[in-house]
């Protein structure tokens, strides 16, 4: 498949922009609400085929050039990111206290197969870390964007409750230098990074690449599913 079509099956969207005829008296169209993102599902080679490919360069990145974390999608709930993401992912329900402190829960840790208590013990992994993020065309970005980007729920792939220890052996690694120690995660871990890239326009280098095909040809039958950010 050639790659510009690769790339138009990936970054196809059905979106409308209303226009209006003029002020006084807009057109039917004007009113009508722009169509929602489609979500993109593309078999993983496929998927990985699509991404842009670049040079890295970690010039100028610092850790605080992405807000996190911040108040989350639900402002008023008192829960910051960090904590709605321990909510959306609990396999038993924390009790939430004052200042959404979690007491209990029960959380499994796909990386190294772990089930995980108390809250406290797990972290939440970037899937594409921050300063990888940057490497690839976060650099660019507006402060806005990257704080978006570090806070991302809109695609549950992004953000995910691991073990603070698997969480930190990947530090800032991509998958040609870290992978999960847990061979059952190999194809959700490719398939999820994938995502978080083409999600966000993010590139990849050559290294990082080639590993991500050598992961699609044992991962027959993965898809990979990812909403442009917007």
């Amino acid at each position: 498949m050639k790659r510009s079509a690769v790339a138009a099956a990936a970054f196809a969207l059905t979106l409308s922009v209303p226009t209006a005829a003029h002020a006084a008296a807009p057109s039917a169209a004007a009113l009508a609400p722009a169509a929602a993102v489609v979500p993109q599902v593309l078999p993983i080679g496929v998927a990985v085929g699509a991404l842009p490919l670049a040079t890295e360069d970690r010039t100028g990145y610092q850790s605080t050039s992405f807000r996190h974390w911040n108040a989350g999608e639900q402002s008023a709930d008192g829960c910051n990111t960090r904590a709605e993401v321990l909510l959306a992912e609990a396999v038993v329900y924390p009790e939430i206290g004052p200042g959404c402190t979690l007491t209990g829960g029960i959380w499994w840790s796909y990386y190294d197969e772990r089930e995980v208590t108390p809250a406290g013990a797990l972290d939440i992994d970037h899937m594409v870390p921050l300063a990888e993020a940057w490497d690839s065309g976060a650099a660019v970005w507006t402060a806005a964007r990257r704080e978006a980007y570090a806070n991302d729920q809109g695609q549950p792939s992004s953000l995910v409750a691991v073990t603070a220890r698997s969480n930190r052996s990947k530090a800032d690694q991509d998958p040609a230098e870290w992978l999960p120690p847990s061979a059952d995660a190999l194809c959700r871990y490719g398939a999820e990074w994938t995502a978080t890239k083409l999600r966000w326009g993010l590139a990849v280098d050559e290294a990082e690449r080639e590993r991500l095909l050598d992961i699609a040809a044992g991962c027959g039958g993965t898809d990979v599913e990812f909403t442009p950010a917007s």
